[in-house]
């Protein structure tokens, strides 16, 4: 008697997945830290009907970008951000000219970042 209703929610939650579109992450570009703690992550993301974004995060070296990664910078355009390592825990972007990024930390993981403005 059990087994039948854990059997329709099962299936419920299967059917709905479906109907969910899959976020697929398209790395751009990665540049390794100098102690080799993080690699920074240039990447955008598509859900779907999405718009051009470019975002940045830092995940353990090698490690692909999950799909629902938490990204420190992120835009709605497609943008080179130069990401360049300053130190072990200094990291600095380039970011796109007249664009108001929706999300742009100071900090992340003990790293400070830096925004420069393209020319």
């Amino acid at each position: 008697m059990t087994a039948l209703p854990a059997l329709l929610i099962g299936a419920t939650l299967w059917m709905v997945a479906g109907l969910v579109p899959a976020c697929t992450v398209s790395e751009r570009e990665r540049l390794t830290s100098p102690n080799a703690a993080f690699d920074v992550v240039i990447f955008s993301r598509d859900c779907g009907n999405t718009e051009a974004n470019t975002q940045a995060a830092l995940v353990p070296p090698g490690e692909e970008v999950p799909f629902d990664a938490a990204s420190f910078y992120s835009v709605g355009v497609d943008a080179d951000l130069s990401p360049r390592w300053i130190s072990v825990s200094a990291l600095e972007l380039t970011t796109p000219s007249g664009q108001k990024p929706y999300r742009s930390d100071e900090t992340v993981a003990g790293v400070s970042v830096t925004y420069r403005a393209a020319n």
